[in-house]
């Protein structure tokens, strides 16, 4: 059996904004599917621009599947009592490639630590709660470079294993790029490593 995990939770797209109230302060939380940290940048200098009259942007991401890497931002609010409590659910909800921003408008009341951290985690799970989770898998991408007589050998192989294909370059000197599943992939390779005259190579 192997047991290999070669799957990841992350949302489909970005989720409607979702609004908290708590105390006349409003928090407008949001989630996007991020793969770099510019991405994330961007997105909150949008939502910055879009709320530009709020008090706070904080927030938290996630990337990466195997080994991830986050940041949580309390931007100004009380030391971990808004970034941490936003990763927190992005935690418990399991999910990477994401960042969570909640934009909060202050309404005149003092919330305190305790009523922050309930508010941002709050907003945080009904944001998670509204978004399409998603499961894809994690994969290997390898470059098979062969002559054009072999190309019937090749195709008949990624035909039968359903391999999925990323791009192709068929000349005299062939070359494709495919994407095998984490689980089948030291298998795929060594069928193709064992093939006369067909080189594969990790990318």
């Amino acid at each position: 059996m192997n047991s290999i995990r070669d799957t990841y939770k992350t949302i489909l797209k970005a989720t409607e904004e979702q609004l908290y109230k708590d105390k006349n302060s409003k928090f407008y939380g949001y989630a996007f599917s991020i793969l770099t940290e510019d991405d994330a940048k961007i997105y909150i200098e949008t939502l910055k621009k879009k709320h530009h009259a709020a008090r706070h942007w904080c927030y938290a991401y996630q990337l990466g599947t195997e080994t991830t890497i986050y940041r949580a931002n309390d931007d100004g609010e009380p030391s971990n009592s808004a970034g941490m409590p936003i990763y927190g659910q992005i935690q418990s909800f399991e999910v990477t490639n994401i960042l969570i921003v909640v934009v909060r408008y202050f309404g005149g009341v003092k919330l305190g630590v305790g009523g922050l951290i309930n508010a941002y985690k709050t907003t945080a799970q009904l944001v998670l709660e509204h978004s399409n989770i998603i499961e894809k898998t994690i994969n290997t991408d390898y470059l098979i470079s062969f002559d054009y007589k072999n190309m019937n050998k090749v195709m008949r192989i990624i035909k039968e294993k359903k391999l999925h294909i990323i791009h192709q370059a068929l000349e005299m000197d062939c070359k494709i790029t495919i994407s095998v599943r984490k689980k089948e992939a030291e298998s795929t390779f060594d069928i193709f490593n064992h093939l006369f005259e067909i080189d594969i190579k990790k990318i």
